[in-house]
């Protein structure tokens, strides 16, 4: 390679929306490859890593600030290798490298600013570094020079950093093991509810993440122990986020988190993630509660989905920028007189009785020192039938005239993963509000995925890309890939004989196959965990086997909980023999860390108390429907479509040749109830189980 063509940036050859977004830098980027690592040795530098996403407000910052300045990127150039990251297309890379941030005692976030070896090796690290310096931090040209000064002239120091990092990298965890009870898990919910605010919901204090296993975990022990509280901790949640501006009242959908302690002034970008997770609780709650709140904002989050995520081909995009023109949030704020030019001023101010918008707005930054409004109802009572008859067209001209604004962002790529979420969420969340249009949507991505993002590895196996965009494959995928994919597999599994759904795959077939690759590609052959990276990734210095959550599920949770599922779809008691192998393999891990662990412990809860509900017959269609209208956290639906196939030791077995015209039996703990022969002995049988 010429010394020109190696000082070029390279990244106008990615594929990646966020790498893209920095090709003309004049940093001499390069993408993360084992030649870039061997660049680095090569010329005897260390490399600077920067990780971020399209989305990501402070990466851009950083960026305008640095890395688009001709005197700072000349700085960058002389003493580094400099390789950029996308932390959705790579988020093995960015786990290691977080993990070595918080080794050092930083807290983490993005954009991360890692300094390496040649070797890939973390030695320091920090996230937003200024252009000058400010907010307690150095500025970035002295953090090279310091840090470039000490990789040359001080190398016992670099190699001490090195070795402290991997010992904590790869040190096991070292609670003890042993068996989780729903007694135990009851004791955790008391304790984790008192850090539940009971006035604006969610977790105390800012900002304000939608933590959705915590409040999934608390939704469970509520229907463990008949604990009002537990319920109304998930719904008061969901219910401030829906009111709060962390809600786009306009084009409908989730914004990532809220900056405040009250939902109000939210981090803009809008993830597929969030969305996917949230959709779930909206669901949850609105069976629950027969809340209209709840399924409004499903419904809205859904056209949401269907307006600004969705590909031609049916995939769901990655994410929206926070920023539009440079500022975070200028889509979606007004001033009064904004407002005013559209709706007219006594429209405007009836508009404003209910979304908070007054001439004074309710959020001030340095962008906006006069104020500006971030619409939410958070200080109105709802409107009434009448109220909101009015409201609705105000709030569609509202929207018409932001569509003429410059449009945040958007992340195209398709990651398997997040789209795995989506298809899952999507498809439980019809089951529970009737809306069953969505399980198409679901279907629909479903199979752009397996049809665009699967392919055959040099030994044979099938296997899942990450990500996909302008025809490049990101891969191998990552253990969420395949985890996400057999959830949502056995999701569209469940529904596959709705009358309004025409299934067009053998999803169980599929499932099984996402399974047998993950087993075959990602178990630590020590520590019997799910690595995050394939075996054969090899520009991963170190496979990781992340347990704990974040707010991207973690693997171990999502694969635990489609074992579970799978046993019960098909009797397959080799699913739930792995399922428990993996949850004592992950007992010292959860012990450690219990809060962190409120995935795992929700799949060990649907281990413990999941109902089968099995329909058969040949007139079984309505209680087929009304077994999937039971809430999808804690059932799981064995339609008996092809009774012959059902192992022999199977409960359900034994009750198909029982089942006449038409039956459904509830089963629990190896054993069935009697036949329910109509809707309402069934919805019977389910609320007597705790339903």
């Amino acid at each position: 390679m010429s010394a020109q063509v190696m000082s070029a940036n390279e990244l106008g050859q990615a594929a990646s929306p966020y790498l893209l977004q920095h090709a003309n830098n004049p940093v001499h980027w390069r993408m993360w490859s084992e030649a870039a690592l061997a660049e680095a040795s090569a010329q005897g530098k260390p490399i600077l890593l920067s990780v971020g996403y399209a989305a990501c407000h402070w990466c851009h910052v950083m960026a305008h600030e640095s890395f688009e300045d001709e005197a700072t990127a000349a700085v960058m150039n002389e003493l580094f290798v400099n390789i950029k990251v996308d932390r959705e297309e790579r988020p093995d890379i960015d786990h290691i490298y977080m993990q070595a941030l918080h080794a050092f005692g930083e807290r983490g976030g993005w954009p991360l600013t890692m300094f390496l070896t040649p070797k890939g090796e973390p030695f320091w690290g920090g996230t937003y570094f200024p252009k000058t310096e400010q907010y307690g931090r150095p500025a970035f040209v002295t953090v090279l020079r310091t840090v470039a000064h000490a990789f040359h002239e001080e190398p016992h120091r670099i190699a001490a950093n090195v070795g402290a990092v991997r010992r904590n990298l790869t040190k096991a965890p070292t609670a003890s093991g042993g068996d989780f009870s729903l007694a135990q898990m009851d004791d955790i919910a008391a304790q984790l509810v008192t850090a539940i605010d009971t006035v604006d919901g969610g977790l105390k204090g800012a900002p304000k993440f939608p933590n959705t296993p915590i409040l999934e975990m608390l939704w469970r022990a509520g229907a463990r122990t008949g604990t009002a509280a537990y319920r109304q901790a998930m719904r008061l949640a969901l219910e401030k986020m829906s009111e709060g501006g962390i809600y786009d009242h306009l084009g409908g959908g989730y914004a990532r988190y809220s900056t405040d302690d009250r939902w109000l002034v939210p981090h803009f970008e809008k993830m597929l993630y969030d969305n996917a997770q949230i959709l779930e609780c909206l669901a949850l709650c609105y069976d629950a509660f027969k809340d209209d709140l709840f399924l409004q904002r499903a419904r809205e989050t859904v056209a949401w989905l269907e307006r600004e995520m969705t590909n031609p081909g049916g995939a769901f995009s990655a994410s929206l920028d926070a920023d539009s023109e440079g500022i975070e949030g200028k889509f979606y704020v007004w001033t009064f007189d904004e407002l005013v030019e559209p709706l007219g001023a006594d429209e405007a101010r009836f508009f404003g009785k209910f979304y908070n918008a007054a001439r004074i707005g309710n959020w001030v930054d340095a962008h906006y020192p006069n104020g500006v409004t971030i619409l939410n109802r958070l200080e109105s009572a709802r409107p009434t039938a009448e109220e909101e008859a009015r409201l609705a067209p105000l709030r569609q001209r509202l929207f018409d005239r932001r569509e003429a604004r410059v449009h945040p962002g958007l992340d195209d790529k398709i990651m398997a993963d997040w789209n795995g979420l989506m298809i899952a969420a999507l498809v439980n969340a019809a089951t529970l509000t009737g809306e069953h249009r969505w399980i198409a949507l679901a279907a629909r991505a479903y199979n752009f995925i397996v049809a665009t993002m699967l392919y055959r590895d040099e030994a044979g196996l099938t296997r899942l890309a990450h990500s996909f965009r302008a025809g490049v494959l990101v891969k191998p995928g990552l253990a969420l890939d395949y985890s996400t994919m057999m959830r949502a597999a056995l999701a569209l599994y469940e529904v596959r004989n709705l009358k309004e759904f025409a299934a067009t795959r053998d999803y169980l077939s599929d499932a099984r196959a996402f399974a047998q690759t993950l087993e075959a590609c990602h178990i630590d052959p020590d520590s019997r965990l799910i690595t995050m990276a394939a075996k054969d990734a090899a520009d991963v210095i170190v496979k990781l086997a992340p347990t704990a959550d974040d707010a991207i599920p973690n693997a171990h949770p999502v694969y635990l909980g489609a074992l579970i599922r799978l046993a019960g779809v098909s009797g397959d008691q080799g699913a739930l023999d792995r399922a428990d192998a993996l949850i004592k393999a992950m007992g010292p891990s959860i012990r450690g860390n219990i809060v962190g662990h409120a995935g795992t412990l929700n799949a060990i809860d649907l281990r413990l108390r999941v109902r089968e509900i099995v329909t058969a017959g040949p007139a079984r269609a309505p209680l087929y429907e009304a077994a999937l209208g039971a809430p999808f956290i804690d059932r799981i639906v064995m339609d008996l479509d092809r009774p012959d196939e059902i192992p022999a030791a199977h409960p359900a077995r034994a009750q198909a040749e029982l089942a006449g015209e038409a039956a459904a039996f509830v089963c629990a703990g190896g054993a069935c109830s009697l036949p329910a022969r109509d809707v309402d002995a069934l919805r019977q049988l389910l609320g007597d189980s705790g339903a």
